[in-house]
């Protein structure tokens, strides 16, 4: 029976560690830094994401026998390397590998040298010249911190004023530390997100989710890292999923074997079915947060045996997935994901049949009260036969929990309602 470190303390990670409850290979598993919630399923470890050594440590000191990296603040830091060079499992690319999502620039590069499909762009670092080459173009336009952002690096400007501020935020003002901005098309369609597991050349398909990043109903406001989530995706046929698996997935898997830094772990493709066909948006090095947590539940396949094989490299196991339809709502502190407050009291209420509730930012107050301590505060999950029934036992339970400075999006999965 295996002990198992998952690193990471949001939603993504309590969905992981749920996972692995299921398994009946998995005898322990401890959580670093974990939350309030993730909890009552593993052991929480009061350390960082980021203290990649002493998280190291750890795992040596306490048998671990396979680690799973949540964040990309870890993965970038090279955590992967870090714990191989030790002798220790991890299910997670290499800090070269990483690069696909910590620099934009360097994914579009890879996909122009590889001919994968995705927006036509440019890369800056002088402001004055950013800013002419929107002057010339259209509007809206995308603008990219090309680096790590914590899910808040791209804005999409309707105006000229707009991609000004913008461009100074990124490029004078330092709001993300020193960096380039990738400018891109902007592009039109339903977005989806198709997550592998990849081993070098072997890419092996999850199931579909859609995100919800606007902050408010009808896709308006700022972008988040995510409102919301359902899984599996109608609008989406069989054939852009071979579509995007073939020249894609597939493609890009195999140029980062050519370019020297293999791949290991989740490829997260967040690509667009857009007029002209199936394009790619952004590349993540990781599970998708708040996409896990409706992808997982429907795994009925063992997950340790998944993140083993991959981990050592060897042949990964055919996958089964439920026919269940799960939809999720995320329950934001007011604020998000502007400044917001922490602290508040939340009450879970009653049990509602077919949902399941996971902490994104929990954390408990010194006499046992459940509070808030993030942006993104829980997600809860309903599941169902069909759409209807996954989203009405959801928002029951979104309707049960009690707190004061929460905020929740309504209209998850609009699009197919």
């Amino acid at each position: 029976m295996a002990k198992v470190l998952v690193i990471g303390g949001g939603g993504r990670e309590h969905a992981i560690v749920d996972a692995l409850s299921r398994s009946s290979k998995v005898e322990k598993i401890y959580c670093a830094p974990g939350n309030a919630g993730i909890a009552a399923q593993a052991e929480c470890v009061p350390l960082k994401d980021t203290q990649v050594n002493e998280l190291k440590d750890f795992a040596l000191e306490n048998g671990i026998d396979l680690t799973v990296v949540g964040p990309e603040a870890s993965l970038a830091l090279g955590i992967c390397d870090i714990f191989r060079e030790a002798g220790l499992a991890i299910f997670g690319p290499s800090k070269a590998a990483a690069m696909i999502e910590a620099s934009k620039d360097f994914a579009k590069q890879l996909m122009k040298k590889y001919s994968v499909p995705t927006a036509a762009f440019e890369t800056f670092e002088d402001y004055d010249k950013a800013l002419e080459y929107v002057r010339k173009g259209s509007f809206p336009v995308v603008l990219k911190y090309d680096g790590l952002a914590a899910g808040k690096g791209v804005v999409i400007p309707e105006t000229f004023e707009q991609a000004d501020e913008a461009l100074r935020d990124m490029l004078l003002d330092g709001r993300f530390g020193k960096g380039r901005v990738v400018i891109e098309e902007f592009l039109t369609g339903p977005e989806f997100s198709f997550m592998c597991f990849v081993n070098g050349e072997q890419v092996s398909p999850m199931t579909l989710s859609q995100d919800h990043k606007r902050a408010w109903e009808g896709d308006k406001g700022p972008n988040t890292g995510g409102m919301g989530a359902y899984s599996p995706v109608p609008l989406i046929s069989e054939e852009d999923i071979r579509f995007s698996l073939e020249n894609i997935m597939k493609p890009v898997a195999r140029a980062m074997v050519a370019e020297g830094c293999p791949f290991s772990g989740v490829l997260y493709g967040g690509l667009m079915k857009t007029p002209e066909g199936v394009k790619v948006i952004e590349f993540n090095c990781r599970f998708g947060d708040p996409e896990t947590e409706v992808v997982l539940p429907r795994l009925e396949s063992d997950i340790y045996d998944i993140f083993l094989a991959v981990a050592e490299g060897r042949e990964i196991p055919q996958m089964k997935w439920s026919d269940e339809v799960t939809l999720g709502f995320v329950l934001a502190s007011k604020g998000y994901p502007g400044s917001y407050e922490k602290g508040f009291p939340i009450d879970l209420g009653e049990d509602v049949p077919g949902t399941r509730i996971f902490h994104m930012g929990t954390a408990l107050s010194s006499d046992g009260q459940l509070v808030t301590s993030g942006g993104r505060v829980l997600m809860v999950v309903g599941h169902g036969k069909d759409f209807a029934c996954a989203k009405d036992a959801a928002l029951k339970k979104v309707n049960a929990i009690s707190c004061s400075n929460l905020f929740h999006r309504n209209d998850i999965g609009w699009r197919i309602f």
